[in-house]
């Protein structure tokens, strides 16, 4: 049985991740927040970690590409999980009785659009979508709804009073599946890249020009500052391929142009057919 962390608790999107990835034969590890994850897999408390890196509308999560960075994590997957919000309460509770929603910043923001219909309801931010809803049934919170998932309304025995809230029905969020050591002979066509350019005028296009060269598709480029020397960028890549070898001809080129070339993890590249609902159990 894979011990995994998540960020939340039983419920929350990253336990539905775990669960599309690994099955649901786990034992699960919940995290208040995403920068205690880390040593529980440097410590061998947990096997692997499950990371959100970023979402179709929000964007990037660049605080957990530092931590990736920082701890020397080792991306061995990745999952597109379809990101669909259920507005949920106490039984007999319905959208009339409602004063108060409460749910993660990014859960309420995905879900402007349906939330505007009702002004009399105040929005309280939270720091996860499943915990909000285990503390509405233990404390049995008349008034107040939860935005999350159908498998936390079901873990919690809440009832779901309005489906399929979010506002974009293409919502998606990408989470890395994370362990501290390279698989060995794994097969991959997806690599995470960091680099650093020289500070010279060109030198980022010198980098793309490598990857288009060897017929390689940049999927996503992220900038961020490097710490203790302003105005200087490391560059967070993910790079998909048919064949290893013309990452490993690229990867050659790179370290003769870059000050930093570091690899984040190799993987396989998600297909589309797998990227679907997953079914509440």
């Amino acid at each position: 049985m894979n011990k995994i962390a998540i960020q939340g608790i039983k419920g929350a999107f990253h336990h539905l991740t775990a669960n599309q990835y690994f099955g649901e034969n786990i034992a699960l590890t919940e995290c208040l927040t995403f920068d205690e994850m880390p040593n529980l897999l440097i410590n061998n408390k947990v096997d692997y970690l499950v990371m959100a890196i970023e979402n179709s509308i929000a964007g990037s999560i660049l605080a957990n590409y530092k931590l990736i960075d920082e701890y020397n994590l080792n991306i061995v997957g990745e999952v597109y999980l379809p990101i669909q919000h259920q507005l949920m309460a106490l039984e007999n509770q319905h959208i009339k009785h409602i004063n108060e929603v409460w749910s993660h910043p990014m859960a309420i923001n995905q879900c402007r659009v349906f939330l505007r219909k009702y002004p009399h309801i105040k929005l309280i931010e939270a720091n996860d979508t499943a915990e909000v809803a285990r503390l509405i049934q233990t404390k049995k919170l008349k008034g107040i709804a939860a935005i999350a998932s159908s498998k936390a309304a079901k873990i919690y025995d809440l009832n779901i009073i309005a489906t399929n809230i979010q506002t974009n029905p293409e919502n998606y969020t990408r989470f890395f599946i994370l362990n501290k050591r390279e698989e060995k002979e794994v097969k991959f066509n997806k690599v995470s890249l960091k680099f650093i350019t020289k500070h010279q005028q060109g030198s980022l296009v010198e980098v793309l020009q490598i990857f288009t060269n060897n017929k390689m598709n940049l999927s996503k480029i992220q900038s961020l500052p490097i710490i203790d020397e302003p105005w200087k960028y490391a560059f967070f890549t993910d790079v998909v391929f048919d064949d290893e070898k013309q990452f490993i001809t690229a990867l050659n080129q790179l370290k003769k142009i870059t000050t930093q070339v570091k690899i984040l993890g190799k993987y396989s590249k998600m297909k589309s057919d797998k990227c679907k609902v997953i079914n509440v159990k």
